[in-house]
């Protein structure tokens, strides 16, 4: 079994963090992958890794974080794993009101009169297992319970573009999915044709609304938006641009403690609260624009 290893530390400042990935790559051995994330906490730190196939000199490892102001990086050796085999029997298949997810492996699962979306282990995120796309999924369902019908609905940081087939499995309308990274576009659109949805959803890059596909089908009477809080923060004024009078929005990517912050925004923006629900950390959050 082949070995590879990570190594993870923090530190404070995106710029500090984006230059210290940058100096990762100068490293010998070179990483194979370096990502730098903000993280969820609301702590302001943010998260540097890096993957290596060969086991990192971890004295250079040492000598970057003190350079860089960072904690000591965490090295961890990973054992190879057929992460797809695994996903594959771990996961299993959500259940949210009307609609039901689930993996190709368990095809023979989907219950009779569910809406079945199908999205495969490989694509495993966003597939409505976690806390944010569950409570979309659930928000979504309610709202087509008490008779609303979405005829304009967009999907703004689709990811695997869930929400977006969702929509298009109960309503005739127009929906239209995007996202701001290419590869998650791709996914998104393999999922769309292994549900029969490639004709009822287009699927485009773009950050925020800016595309003009987007742009073109506006106003639209449902947008979902299940990103992170400053992205939503940042977005408030664009979404409530282009929601309709009366439309709705779902929103998520929220963790609990920052929910308040986030209504708050969005009702300076001329939205109404309709609900609000926790899923563990997460909170999904339901307006109405101009009600």
């Amino acid at each position: 079994m082949t070995t590879t290893y990570t190594a993870l530390t923090t530190l404070s400042g995106k710029a500090q963090a984006d230059a210290l990935g940058a100096a990762l790559e100068r490293m010998t051995p070179e990483p194979t992958g370096i990502g730098v994330f903000e993280m969820e906490d609301g702590s302001g730190l943010w998260e540097v890794g890096a993957y290596f196939t060969d086991a990192p000199d971890e004295a250079a490892l040492a000598l970057l974080a003190a350079a860089f102001e960072a904690q000591g990086f965490v090295v961890s050796e990973l054992p190879d794993t057929d992460w797809v085999a695994h996903v594959r029997r771990e996961l299993a298949p959500v259940e949210a009101g009307r609609f039901f997810v689930y993996g190709s492996h368990d095809a023979d699962k989907v219950p009779e009169g569910a809406e079945a979306l199908l999205i495969e282990a490989a694509m495993a995120f966003g597939t409505g297992h976690h806390g944010t796309t569950l409570g979309c999924l659930r928000a979504l369902d309610r709202l087509a319970s008490d008779g609303f019908v979405g005829r304009t609905v967009a999907d703004i940081g689709c990811g695997t573009a869930v929400l977006a087939m969702a929509a298009a499995r109960i309503w005739n309308g127009t929906v239209i999915a995007s996202d701001i990274d290419a590869v998650a576009v791709d996914v998104a659109r393999a999922n769309l044709r292994a549900n029969a949805l490639q004709d009822r959803v287009n699927c485009v890059e773009a950050a925020g609304f800016d595309h003009p596909a987007l742009k073109s089908a506006a106003p639209y009477e449902l947008i979902f938006a299940n990103i992170l809080k400053g992205p939503l923060i940042a977005l408030a004024p664009d979404l409530a641009r282009h929601n309709s009078d009366k439309g709705f929005a779902i929103l998520s990517g929220v963790l609990n403690e920052q929910a308040d912050e986030v209504i708050e925004i969005y009702r300076s923006n001329g939205y109404s609260l309709i609900s609000r629900d926790c899923i563990v950390d997460w909170t999904t959050i339901v307006l109405q624009n101009k009600a």
